[in-house]
């Protein structure tokens, strides 16, 4: 595969083909924040930025805008409108549970930290299914597929969770990284899900070219 061979610059190139992907990372995080801005648009654009952030380490190559408007408009509107309201609706029954589990319940605490593991599990899984190549032809489908990876992975799991830890960190000490940070998670999440493929790839690879 291209993305694994030795990455030199070519004459008079500054910087090398790494920081060609690091600045896609970020461009496709500036496209994702501005296709979210409706909202009900956000877990579309951020699947469009892991499947475009996936052609390009895959086949070593950049990013263009172009492939992103194409990767959200593979989804359509019904898909759009389907995945905002269910994640929306989603966000407004934790946010509504937790409000329920401090107001002073007995047993609110353990409640409340019981909720906050399974909104993170649930969180987790969705990215994963945002993640998943065949994602703009059903959420559903992708989401069963999530949730056998997630269990089948649990490393990977811990791995996307750090990520949106860290994310929300770097949120917390500079509220303008929030115009960048659906790239860089959508990096993390994609290198976690291919990670478990690429072996199996490479070795394929090899057998055919022995052949």
């Amino acid at each position: 595969m291209s993305s694994l061979a030795p990455q030199r610059r070519e004459p008079g190139e500054l910087f090398g083909p790494r920081f060609t992907l690091f600045a896609d990372m970020l461009a496709v995080g500036l496209a994702a924040t501005v296709v979210s801005l409706p909202l009900i648009t956000a877990p579309t654009a951020f699947a469009a930025a892991c499947a475009v952030l996936r052609r390009s380490i895959r086949e070593d190559r950049p990013v263009t805008m172009g492939e992103y408007v194409g990767e959200l408009r593979a989804h359509g509107p019904r898909r759009v409108l389907l995945a905002g309201v269910t994640v929306f609706a989603a966000v407004t029954l934790v946010v509504l549970d937790l409000a329920l589990a401090g107001a002073g319940l007995p047993g609110a605490r353990p409640m409340s930290w019981a909720l906050i593991a399974v909104a993170v599990a649930g969180l987790v899984v969705a990215l994963r299914a945002a993640a998943d190549p065949e994602v703009a032809h059903g959420w559903i489908p992708a989401l069963n597929r999530a949730v056998t990876r997630a269990v089948a992975d649990p490393v990977g799991c811990a791995l996307i969770a750090t990520a949106v830890g860290l994310c929300v960190a770097f949120l917390w000490m500079l509220p303008l990284l929030a115009l960048l940070l659906p790239g860089p998670l959508a990096f993390a999440v994609t290198a976690v899900e291919l990670r478990r493929i690429e072996p199996a790839y490479d070795a394929d690879a090899a057998v055919g070219s022995g052949g």
